[in-house]
């Protein structure tokens, strides 16, 4: 994971500029660096994964034109051969060398052909201005605003804007930026797969199943390919625990397995250990105090730059867990189980009143993935200097399950996400009474009583009268709970102003019948069940 900022303006100085990129140090802790060119700056931190020499460090230049990256872009070599052919030659073994070259032959168009997972800065020497881009689902991030002189400024996190721009915005995931417009070039919510006579949406139960599991597996396999050690998080639930299973059979040695949980009620430590028995991982289990849980509001709250309740419960068991692995291992690439959820459905997607309704909430949550979700994952994992790396947001594995007929999607089978476990009965990479595990809410899994901690903490921090005069300042996403508030004021303390960057706060859709909750976990949901157990 590394770190880019690019300030489009001749007048900011180089020492101003600098003292904004040290503010994402911990994302590329390595080597930092920044380059002038007639239009600006443009500055990177460097997080060593792919070409772990120095001359694989950014910005890289070609012929007047220059380029910073925080990507991983996937079949890089065959895309490197093919530029070699044509008369390229390369300094480092880093995949994102390869991004000018493309560029100058394909401009924009580059961006709907690359297989990756990217946020980056293009400095066109002919126009003399910048072009920006980022992944389709937005697992890197990438940030924009305006100073005052009207100068747009990108920037990997929010963070390296405070105080620069008076308003932040994420930069739209699957679109560029060119000439002051921003233009979609693709869209994950309309996939390529459902236009075709043959695709998702005519085929059987079996043959969906068959093309889910190819398609994961491929997006695990291309996932374990850096020059840096790799390491595993694994909760125990179904996501995680097949990451994990198809890793480990592709590895000839055990891989690093990693678990956190409560001192008390760890749901998901014992699922977890299960599953690093049966696959023959080298298992860490991190076990957490309810004074860590407190302790790490402040840091993990400044870390992900949102007051979202679901985000920031989930967050702390992961940032935690990071940091264990950050400050006891070598470890430099983790791999998670996110994007799961939005494709083949939650605990309260059950409740979906029909198949087009399914869809629609898929479209939205998978749209809105990197406020959330992909957020807290990036945020989490690379304030402790590692990256991540997400399988179920391989593009060619979206597109193609978005394209499935919702119909095939419900909860029509006694048991969520049928799909995906029937794709993978057969392999047995993982114990089958974890194939078949029941869904239980990541920060409730850690221990119910994370969640309890926290609004037993946000109970003694305000009392009621005190919520109802503090909520009214926040007309934006209003705080709705004493939970809700505490994380709204921490926020403010670091981004004042600046709630909008996150839409409102992740809930259930409330016009669902059996939805209408006021408590994101889905603990409070009728068919919990024994997912906690």
């Amino acid at each position: 994971m590394c770190a880019i900022l690019t300030y489009a303006s001749s007048d900011i100085s180089q020492e101003v500029f600098e003292e904004l990129l040290k503010r994402t140090s911990s994302r590329g802790p390595d080597m930092s660096r920044t380059l002038k060119v007639p239009a600006g700056l443009m500055g990177f931190n460097r997080l060593s994964i792919m070409g772990l020499n120095e001359e694989g460090m950014q910005p890289f230049s070609l012929n007047g034109n220059a380029v910073v990256c925080n990507g991983e872009l996937y079949g890089f070599k065959s895309l490197k051969e093919y530029l070699v052919s044509l008369g390229y030659s390369f300094n480092s073994d880093s995949d994102c060398e390869i991004i000018l070259p493309l560029y100058e032959r394909l401009g924009t168009k580059m961006f709907g052909l690359l297989d990756a997972e990217f946020a980056l800065v293009i400095y066109d020497a002919k126009k003399n201005s910048f072009v920006a881009a980022r992944d389709p689902i937005g697992i890197r991030p990438l940030y924009y605003g305006y100073d005052e002189q009207g100068k747009i400024v990108f920037a990997s996190e929010p963070k390296n804007l405070v105080g620069v721009c008076c308003r932040i915005e994420p930069f739209p995931p699957g679109h560029y930026y060119e000439d002051g417009k921003f233009v979609c070039y693709r869209d994950m919510t309309k996939p390529h797969m459902a236009s075709h006579d043959h695709g998702a949406q005519k085929e059987d139960v079996e043959v969906i199943c068959q093309n889910i599991h190819d398609k994961l597996l491929n997006g695990i396999k291309k996932r374990l390919d850096a020059d840096a050690p790799v390491g595993f998080l694994l909760s125990g639930g179904l996501d995680s625990s097949l990451v994990c299973g198809v890793a480990a059979s592709l590895s000839d040695k055990p891989i690093e397995t990693f678990a956190i949980g409560m001192d008390i009620d760890a749901i998901d430590l014992k699922y977890a250990r299960e599953v690093a028995d049966y696959i023959h991982s080298n298992h860490h289990e991190v076990i957490i105090t309810k004074d860590d849980v407190i302790g790490a509001l402040d840091p993990v709250i400044h870390a992900l730059g949102t007051f979202d309740i679901t985000t920031v419960r989930a967050s702390i068991g992961m940032y935690l867990l990071c940091k264990w692995i950050h400050e006891n291992t070598d470890i430099r690439v983790v791999l998670t189980g996110e994007i799961s959820d939005e494709l083949f459905g939650y605990k309260y997607t059950d409740f979906a009143p029909n198949a087009e309704a399914f869809q629609k909430e898929a479209e939205k949550r998978v749209r809105e993935l990197h406020m959330y979700d992909v957020l807290r994952a990036d945020r989490c994992i690379s304030v402790n200097s590692l990256e991540a790396r997400v399988p179920f947001g391989d593009l060619d594995f979206v597109d193609y399950v978005m394209g499935i007929d919702p119909e095939k999607k419900l909860n029509t089978y006694g048991i969520g996400k049928y799909l995906l476990r029937h794709a993978f009965e057969k392999d047995e990479f993982i114990p089958y009474s974890i194939l078949m595990r029941e869904k239980a809410a990541f920060s409730d899994a850690v221990g119910h009583s994370l969640r309890d901690d926290l609004m037993e903490f946000a109970d003694r921090t305000y009392t009621y009268a005190e919520l109802e005069t503090k909520k009214k300042y926040y007309p934006h996403a209003t705080p709705f709970t004493k939970e809700s508030l505490l994380y709204r004021e921490i926020f403010e303390k670091y981004y004042p102003g600046q709630s909008e960057m996150i839409v409102d706060f992740w809930m259930p859709n409330k016009d669902w019948e059996g939805c209408n909750v006021t408590d994101p976990s889905a603990r409070v949901l009728s068919n919990y069940g024994a997912s906690g157990e």
